[in-house]
């Protein structure tokens, strides 16, 4: 004879994920952003002093136009050795990256790092409805992950 429950039907348990998983909960609002008409002078003692690497050109209504990185920096002084010119009459306009990936603020970030390893990038600008809202970078994505090594993706 089998041993009886009567316990009654069980229900089916849903897990339910509550830790952030998603872009905005992880990406940096409060950024350092550039103009096309700055120096890339100005821009590097700018790299320097916040400690970033990089950050979204925007135009004067805010709209975001490009990228600026040390990369596009370290072309502006190679050739200012190279032609003997001083760096300090070239503007971001000339340097920046124009062909800009961006997000969505409402991505995953496993979602996000198939982007980052996809594309190369170090940082990417996010968008909600066609507006810059914040920056994700790889290391953002690290440090995401690390905090949710507890779950099960």
């Amino acid at each position: 004879m089998g041993i009886k429950s009567f316990q009654g039907v069980r229900k089916a348990v849903k897990k339910e994920f509550d830790a952030p998983i998603l872009v905005a909960d992880y990406m940096t609002k409060s950024l350092i952003t550039f103009t096309p008409e700055q120096s890339i002078l100005e821009v590097m003692e700018l790299f320097a002093k916040h400690h970033i690497s990089g950050g979204p050109v925007l135009d004067s209504k805010g709209a975001l136009i490009g990228i600026i990185s040390e990369a596009d920096c370290m072309k502006q002084i190679s050739e200012s050795r190279y032609f003997n010119q001083p760096i300090l009459d070239k503007n971001v306009e000339r340097f920046m990256s124009t062909e800009v990936e961006t997000i969505p603020y409402d991505m995953t970030i496993f979602d996000a790092a198939g982007i980052f390893d996809k594309h190369k990038r170090r940082r990417l600008p996010v968008m909600q409805n066609g507006v810059l809202v914040g920056q994700i970078s790889r290391k953002d994505i690290v440090i995401a992950a690390l905090k949710l090594s507890g779950h099960s993706w």
